[in-house]
Parts: C-alpha cells; sequence; structure tokens
C-alpha cells in the first residue's frame, strides 16, 4: 500500500486542494488518512480507482 502526499494527489488528478476538500466532504472521492496532527494522505488505490471509474465513464 502506498500513500499520495497532497501534492501528489493533485498532480494526479489536476484539482486544487480545495476543490478536493469538497468532493470529500460530499463523498464524491476518497477519504483523506490522518498521519499525524497536521499531515494528511490518500491510500493510492483509492485514488487510482476514482480516477478509471471517470475514464470509464466517458
Amino acid at each position: 500500500m502506498r500513500i499520495l502526499s497532497k501534492r501528489q494527489v493533485k498532480e494526479l488528478v489536476l484539482y486544487s486542494p480545495q476543490h478536493i476538500a469538497r468532493l470529500e466532504k460530499a463523498g464524491q472521492f476518497p477519504k483523506r488518512v490522518m498521519l499525524g496532527p497536521n499531515r494528511v494522505g490518500w491510500v493510492e488505490s483509492e485514488v487510482l480507482d476514482w480516477l478509471e471509474e471517470r475514464l470509464n465513464r466517458r
């Protein structure tokens, strides 16, 4: 399992951190993992599955 940083997620999905947070809150993006008091990450496989789902819709 690999954890992606905020920067890596932003580069992968091409959304701003604010938009990613809005999608998370709406239940439309994988939830972040709290790694420490000031550090978050996302499970890479969940983000890739989310991207694949969008590719399959087109």
